[in-house]
């Protein structure tokens, strides 16, 4: 049966799919830390805000959407398989997922590498 933080996981997953990615920012708690393997480490809420607001205007002018594939979790720890489409194609990636109190202290991906070029 999923726990807490995999309904916020899951609810994360749901206000991604609009695109704005800054109505993801009422999910994380003041304190938290997402770590992004590409834009780098942010630390509290505000600096959370700001990375979304940069994948807002970078993720549509490069035409990238994400896809969950499977999330699963209990009630702290939840981790989610997702899709990366692009026009270039796509690629896999797998996020880890802290939940307290129903907010995100934790975030971090990590991303599939591009595949070989024949």
């Amino acid at each position: 049966m999923p726990g807490e933080g995999q309904r916020v996981i899951e609810e994360f997953w749901r206000v991604q799919d609009s695109g704005d990615y800054t109505k993801l920012v009422d999910l994380f708690a003041e304190d938290a830390v997402l770590e992004d393997p590409i834009w780098g480490r942010y630390e509290g809420k505000e600096a959370i805000r700001g990375f979304m607001a940069l994948m807002v205007k970078e993720m549509g002018a490069r035409g990238v959407h994400f896809t969950a594939d499977e999330i699963c979790g209990g009630d702290e720890a939840v981790w989610a398989r997702w899709t990366m489409h692009s026009p270039k194609g796509t690629r896999g990636g797998v996020g880890i997922y802290k939940v307290r109190g129903g907010r995100l202290t934790y975030y971090r991906d990590y991303l599939d590498p591009p595949p070989a070029e024949a």
